[in-house]
């Protein structure tokens, strides 16, 4: 904290408290910096500066299509830092509950809904290429390193289809949306003034309808009533005005939730065993009951399934 205090040296910020905030999965680290009645969030970025770019370019587009993110107070990009308004420490996962998620949950559909009206043009494409290398992830740190499993070549034989079939389901819905890829109910925030704060943004992509919504409804962090669930998915499609029938939607949604956790079975593997980042492991759980409930449902994705329910 005491190189903090010398980069806000003879800016408005020096001689504030300063306060550790928060870590994100990254190695972007957060501050709080008090004095009196002010409060701001200090991003320290210093070791990721390539970050700050697209944060402030997405800053920008989300600001201007009314989603509520955090006021860019002070920029210092040479040393790797931001200032930004305050949302409090209150995230939505910390509010929700049985009694409250359908309204809280409806909420975070209009602001997908909003962002979805911004041009991703300048944003780089979430495509076949990424889609495969993220999924990739959950072979390397989750089945080799974490279970320490050695596929046979025709259990490698079988994910690879599987994969490439997930890949293509996840292409075929509409494509060219702004997607945040990690609004969850820790990217969210619940205000001082009791609305919904949107936070850590800067890896948004121009992908699939929705990649969102399945981040949202399936959080790897907590999860309600699979029918309820469904429910709100088909909110959001009645949302959007969507001329496609309801089981057609509500097969996107689940190939592109089997892509996503995929890909987070290998990011928490990898946060856990590279990263020292332990806590991770506790909610692997959950993100494989999501992809194996999903995969059950379709005759492209079974033998992922009955592979997965073998291999604790």
């Amino acid at each position: 904290m005491k190189k903090i205090a010398q980069i806000l040296h003879s800016t408005p910020f020096e001689g504030m408290q300063i306060i550790p905030a928060s870590q994100d999965a990254s190695f972007r680290r957060y501050f709080r910096l008090m004095q009196a009645d002010k409060s701001y969030i200090l991003m320290d970025a210093s070791r990721q500066k390539n970050t700050l770019a697209p944060f402030i370019k997405i800053s920008h587009l989300l600001r201007h299509a009314d989603v509520h993110t955090p006021k860019i107070v002070h920029e210092d990009t040479q040393n790797g830092i931001l200032v930004l308004e305050d949302f409090g420490s209150t995230h939505l996962l910390d509010k929700l509950n049985h009694n409250n998620f359908t309204n809280y949950y409806k909420q975070a559909i209009d602001v997908i809904a909003k962002m979805q009206q911004i041009d991703p043009a300048s944003l780089p494409p979430y495509d076949k290429t990424f889609l495969h290398r993220e999924m990739a992830l959950m072979q390397e740190w989750y089945l080799e390193r974490n279970l320490c499993l050695k596929l046979h070549a025709d259990e490698q034989k079988m994910l690879d289809a599987t994969l490439d079939a997930i890949g293509e389901k996840v292409l075929q819905q509409p494509q060219n949306r702004f997607v945040h890829r990690d609004f969850h109910s820790r990217n969210i925030m619940l205000t001082p003034q009791n609305d919904l704060g949107i936070i850590d943004y800067q890896d948004a992509m121009s992908g699939a309808l929705t990649y969102d919504l399945v981040s949202l409804l399936k959080d790897c962090y907590i999860a309600f009533d699979p029918k309820e669930i469904t429910k709100l998915a088909l909110y959001f499609k009645e949302c959007m005005g969507l001329d496609v029938d309801d089981a057609l939607f509500l097969e996107w949604f689940d190939f592109t939730g089997m892509q996503r956790h995929i890909k987070v079975l290998g990011i928490f593997s990898r946060l856990a065993l590279r990263d020292g980042k332990e806590s991770y492991l506790q909610d692997i759980p959950l993100t494989r009951r999501y992809l194996i409930e999903a995969a059950k449902k379709y005759p492209q994705t079974r033998q992922l399934a009955t592979f997965l329910e073998q291999r604790a």
